[in-house]
């Protein structure tokens, strides 16, 4: 089937550091940048659209642009946590197909390491936000907000911690391959379970690292993708939605990937069947089973029996994730994931992952993000990315 070309992703860079003491956050975005226009074969003159969320410093576009030397028709902010780079990516094709820009620049770069700044000692939210009132005196923070999540889903589907684990020895076994790659040792269940308890029912090890760094995409025209020296990736399908609008009604067991998946899955014309590999965000174990479930790969509540015994190992099962080893073994920059999870999906269909963990004639991938807390409100986006 021939799906239409929206926009394609002709540029895409990882920072190489995890930890950057010597280095502003500004610098590390320019770098980012550009690495991804080199990677393209562009530079900034050829940059007409710029994005970023609320890990860029100062006025976000107002002072990046000026840093960065750009000049852009077309700008935006949009700021979603961990999901905002693949919004990004759905808002910058929208923004080519209207006529706006013909080459976007889309950045994320971050010092939480360097800072001292933790998912589990940072609050999640503004404290002037209307529902911080309701929430702060109780101490929500990612981790507690997560293991809520995962405490229902036990409860409710039988959902082992043993299963849970496994997700964790996945991205172990896949970050072995990856030179840098923060964590690089293979764990087993028992590693795993044997970690420090943070928050009943998660582990140390079930939770992302910390990292310094960043990462940028090139999204352009598919004229220009195609005039360009580099394997064309082409966004077939795209969605986004915002997870428990309704806090009375919420249910923490399903996440607005459920949403976000459908509208991508519907536009690219293809199911979860005909996906080659998927980039998942994984802030936490909890996180990959249930967007894995929202998603459509496995019916709500049989997740721990999809993730378990090695299936999301790249060569052993059904579905290959986060060949980088991901946020739980590979990096987390700015405590943001979504752009990494972009990267990864272009390095397969490119064919230029590690040759360990590269998926044989990957042709298809998905890459879903997710922002705030899934047991809280969040945001989710979904890409659906073709090798053309």
């Amino acid at each position: 089937m021939k799906r239409s070309e929206r926009a394609c992703i002709a540029g895409a860079y990882e920072h190489p550091t995890r930890h950057a003491p010597d280095k502003s956050v500004a610098q590390l975005h320019a770098e980012v940048a550009r690495g991804a226009l080199q990677d393209a074969g562009l530079d900034a003159r050829d940059v007409d659209g710029y994005f970023c969320a609320g890990d860029a410093p100062g006025l976000g576009p107002l002072s990046m642009v000026d840093y960065l030397g750009l000049k852009p028709r077309w700008f935006e902010s949009t700021d979603v946590g961990g999901s905002s780079y693949l919004v990004h990516v759905r808002h910058a094709a929208q923004a080519i197909e209207s006529g706006r820009c013909n080459v976007a620049l889309v950045t994320l770069a971050g010092r939480p390491r360097s800072e001292g700044s933790s998912g589990t000692q940072a609050r999640a939210y503004n404290l002037l936000a209307p529902e911080a009132p309701f929430e702060s005196p109780f101490g929500i923070v990612p981790i507690n907000s997560y293991a809520m999540a995962a405490q229902r889903h036990m409860h409710q589907y039988g959902t082992t911690a043993e299963q849970l684990a496994w997700i964790k020895v996945t991205a172990s076994h896949h970050a072995q391959h990856n030179p840098r790659a923060m964590l690089r040792d293979v764990v087993s269940v028992e590693d795993v379970l044997a970690s420090p308890l943070i928050a009943d029912p998660l582990h140390r090890m079930e939770c992302c690292v910390v990292s310094d760094g960043g990462g940028a995409v090139i999204v352009a025209r598919p004229e220009v993708a195609r005039s360009l020296k580099r394997p064309v990736v082409r966004l077939v399908g795209a969605g986004e939605a915002i997870g428990y609008p309704d806090s009375a009604a919420m249910d923490i067991t399903t996440s607005a990937a459920r949403e976000s998946g459908a509208m991508a899955f519907a536009e690219a014309g293809v199911t979860p069947g005909d996906i080659r590999y998927a980039s998942i965000y994984d802030s936490f174990t909890i996180t990959v089973l249930i967007q894995l479930e929202d998603l459509g790969f496995c019916a709500k509540g049989q997740g721990g029996r999809f993730v378990e015994d090695g299936n999301l190992i790249a060569g052993q099962g059904r579905l290959a994730i986060n060949t980088d080893g991901g946020g739980l073994c590979n990096n987390h920059p700015a405590n943001r994931g979504g752009m990494t999870k972009i990267i990864e999906a272009v390095r397969q269909l490119r064919g230029e992952a590690d040759p360990a963990v590269q998926i044989k004639d990957c042709s298809l991938a998905i890459a879903q993000g997710t922002g705030g807390m899934l047991g809280s409100r969040h945001g989710s986006a979904t890409l659906i990315l073709e090798r053309a």
